[in-house]
């Protein structure tokens, strides 16, 4: 009962800033990361995962990530379309409400889409290839390719040409063509 327990403080003692990192680059906005880390724990530690190493843990707790960002995006999509059905007055907007992310790289990210975004993170973060990738947002590889390029197409235009990218590209093709 207690292994559980002593799993989750170690994580959060030894991985906690990493967490946190890693949800504040998925969501772009740092209140909202410490909210999708603490729903990962939940998710994670609320039932019971025999051998649950804080190792593995810390990979449940990723994909719990952005599994939540996803979701949490696809119900704020749904809420946007119905909404006016609920609410007699309009609204105005918090002008308030962006915080500047003070990075061109953190800025370039929340231009994304979510799905794009998030196979960005996973990608050029997380050092998963792209079926890994398919596999954890549970969606084709074929599509993850287009999500990737559509990606970097835009954080090109928004920072530059992006170096890594080009010689990731340059070393799968030689690769492929057996260099």
């Amino acid at each position: 009962m207690a292994q559980w327990r002593d799993t989750m403080e170690r994580l959060v003692r030894d991985r906690e800033r990493a967490l946190l990192s890693y949800a504040y680059l998925v969501c772009g906005d740092a209140t909202q990361a410490q909210d999708l880390v603490q729903d990962a724990l939940v998710r994670t530690f609320s039932r019971e995962r025999p051998g649950l190493t804080a190792l593995k843990a810390e990979g449940y707790v990723r994909r719990a990530i952005t599994s939540a960002y996803v979701d949490g995006y696809r119900r704020q999509q749904r809420w946007h379309r119905v909404q006016h059905l609920f609410r007699a007055d309009a609204v105005t907007p918090d002008r308030f409400g962006q915080v500047e992310a003070g990075s061109d790289v953190a800025d370039a990210l929340a231009t994304l889409p979510p799905r794009v975004r998030a196979c960005v993170v996973l990608r050029f973060f997380d050092d998963l290839t792209v079926p890994q990738i398919g596999t954890q947002l549970g969606i084709a590889p074929g599509t993850v390719k287009r999500y990737l390029s559509d990606g970097l197409g835009q954080l090109e235009l928004a920072l530059g040409p992006l170096e890594d990218a080009a010689a990731d590209d340059r070393s799968a093709a030689e690769e492929r063509s057996g260099r």
